[in-house]
């Protein structure tokens, strides 16, 4: 696997536009469009909140029950979520415009949205918006880069990542952008993410590999502890690389779904490492676990739990409050056999052994905390399980952001 520098239109058959529709105040860029020259198969995962929006409920209706999709339409400021079968027809008629600016089946255009919940999308703008699109069209890393920007709400930098693996002798990519930063908690952690490849595989092996990375990448992270309604992951696959189908777990089967992972977690630790008013990437592994169960257990509730953030933020040192998040997590363990790290770029220092501080120096590691990314490693010496969650610091800075998000 090579990491290359590109996005949604690093594979073959890809294009992408962005502009500013005037959905949002001022002259933002807010609405971006992804298209294939060919039809897709088409994967996705969604939100486990049981209010979903309306491009949720489209999407699926997409995804479940037609053969394939070519195109992807994304606008940020309004979430068009709870509102009702109005809402929900704003979804077939920005299908509708799409189908008709790029000649495909209405049926092959997904739709996203992303912004505020309870308002209705202004549909006129959307469809001038997908109309001003469709010429700009274009397969150039700037077009990829262009609508990463385009679907941002509270983040703070675009998203994107993109690898090239072997599949056979035919050179495969798989690309893709994303968008988050508040109301990102597990469970499909407002999260949107595109992926594409043109890679030929078939519908079930594209949905089995999305589905295998979600649990242990989008589903491992949190910013606020707030499940959206509108989380969203597509995968579109157009076959353009030329590969025999993927059709059955084989080892071609294995290669492609490390890479769609490898795509995956590094979009999701982006969004963790992005959180509103963040200044830390927090990630949190939790090794010789006696099951992936407790690993995952114990690595979220130390990740999501808010004192532990606000002592990432203020570069403390605090493990009574990792090892307080372990004590509620629900897992069983033995708190005396816990060891503890804390690593960086500035190095790495062990905290607690056996449950017991270790007489470290409080300046080294307020040094290690005073990094963008810090990790904290908790082994609890029961088995070989490990499992990895990320999140982020938990800053004055979101409350201000969310305290006037409507205003």
């Amino acid at each position: 696997m090579k990491v290359i520098d590109g996005g949604v239109t690093a594979a073959k058959g890809f294009q992408a536009a962005g502009t500013a529709a005037g959905i949002k105040k001022g002259n933002t860029k807010d609405m971006a469009m992804i298209y294939s020259e060919v039809p897709c198969a088409a994967a996705g995962t969604f939100t486990r909140n049981i209010v979903k929006a309306a491009p949720v409920k489209w999407d699926q209706e997409i995804v479940y029950n037609h053969p394939a999709a070519q195109a992807v339409i994304c606008n940020s400021g309004i979430a068009n979520a709870c509102t009702g079968e109005e809402g929900y027809s704003y979804c077939k008629k920005t299908a509708q415009a799409a189908a008709k600016a790029l000649h495909i089946p209405e049926d092959a255009v997904l739709v996203a949205s992303t912004g505020v919940i309870g308002k209705q999308l202004p549909i006129d703008k959307i469809e001038a918006g997908i109309a001003a699109m469709a010429p700009m069209l274009s397969p150039s890393r700037e077009a990829a880069s262009l609508a990463a920007q385009c679907i941002m709400t509270t983040d703070t930098r675009k998203k994107e990542a993109a690898v090239t693996i072997k599949i056979g002798d035919k050179e495969v990519t798989i690309g893709g952008m994303c968008k988050g930063a508040g109301m990102i908690h597990p469970n499909m952690c407002t999260m949107l993410c595109f992926i594409t490849t043109d890679a030929a595989i078939s519908k079930e092996m594209l949905q089995k590999a999305l589905s295998s990375a979600i649990d242990d990448t989008f589903n491992m992270i949190s910013v606020d502890g707030d499940t959206s309604t509108n989380d969203t992951v597509l995968v579109l696959a157009n076959g353009m690389a030329g590969n025999q189908e993927i059709a059955e777990e084989n080892e071609e089967y294995r290669i492609f779904a490390d890479a769609l992972y490898y795509v995956n977690r590094e979009l999701a630790k982006m969004i963790a490492g992005d959180g509103e008013g963040a200044t830390a990437l927090f990630e949190v592994k939790v090794i010789h676990a006696e099951s992936k169960e407790q690993a995952v257990t114990l690595s979220k509730s130390i990740v999501t739990s808010n004192l532990t953030k606000a002592a990432i933020y203020g570069h403390d040192a605090n493990w009574g409050r990792i090892l307080c998040a372990m004590g509620y997590s629900g897992a069983q363990f033995d708190p005396e056999k816990v060891d503890l790290y804390f690593e960086s770029a500035a190095g790495k220092i062990k905290i607690i052994e056996n449950g017991v501080a270790t007489g470290y120096s409080e300046e080294e590691a307020t040094r290690i905390l005073s990094e963008k990314a810090v990790t904290a490693i908790a082994d609890v010496k029961m088995g070989e399980a490990e499992a990895t969650a990320w999140g982020c610091d938990l800053t004055h800075e979101y409350v201000s952001i969310n305290a006037d998000y409507r205003s």
